[in-house]
């Protein structure tokens, strides 16, 4: 049987793929938790859509300010040298290609890169697409962060997706409780599977002819 991930544990595996020096988003859910997990040695730079630069982990029990908050109303904290700015100056760095990499959570994603988290076009439900187009579209990665199946046993790793897209061909890496599995133009390749889960066991779960890593088994 598979030992999947934990989201604590997807999270320390999206923090090991972050560079020394990136200028790095980490989206509203569970990619905010990616913050507590990189490491003090290394300098990275954690932008807030709603006008941070240099955040940092979250503050400890008690030590909260409540007008130092991220995007998603979570209590941060900032590094020394963080800085605060206005939304639109946010916003124009995301547009304009400053960002190295954006974590985003996701309804779905294609085997193609193609992404849909803001709304499952679903009667009622609550469209809220944030800054997810922005980043989705100027960052010069986009690493999605997510389960591979929902509630029900259905794959969000698709041919195609069926939500309101968000991006087309945005998505770089998906980082699951089953695994990483890279996406793009050439369809989806497996970086990783956690222990106890085949090649053929993933392509039972998602439907998809995914292909094994480069020079690993078949």
């Amino acid at each position: 049987m598979a030992t999947l991930l934990t989201r604590d544990q997807i999270a320390q595996r999206v923090a090991r793929d972050i560079p020394e020096g990136a200028y790095v988003n980490l989206g509203i859910g569970l990619p905010t938790t990616v913050a507590n997990y990189l490491p003090a040695d290394k300098e990275i730079f954690l932008q807030s859509e709603n006008g941070l630069l240099g955040m940092g982990p979250a503050p400890a029990p008690g030590d909260e300010d409540p007008e130092l908050i991220n995007a998603g109303k979570q209590p941060v904290t900032l590094l020394t040298g963080g800085c605060y700015f206005h939304h639109a100056d946010s916003f124009a760095m995301m547009r304009g290609g400053h960002l190295d990499i954006c974590v985003l959570g996701a309804f779905q994603a294609s085997a193609s890169g193609d992404l849909a988290n803001w709304s499952t076009g679903a009667p009622g439900a609550i469209p809220a697409v944030g800054g997810a187009m922005d980043l989705a579209i100027g960052a010069k990665q986009v690493f999605v962060m997510m389960d591979l199946l929902t509630k029900k046993g259905e794959s969000k790793l698709v041919e195609a997706c069926s939500y309101p897209l968000t991006g087309i061909g945005c998505v770089s890496r998906l980082y699951t409780d089953h695994g990483v599995i890279d996406v793009g133009a050439d369809g989806a390749r497996v970086v990783e599977l956690v222990d106890g889960l085949s090649l053929d066991d993933l392509r039972t779960l998602t439907g998809l002819d995914i292909a094994a890593p480069t020079g690993a088994f078949a």
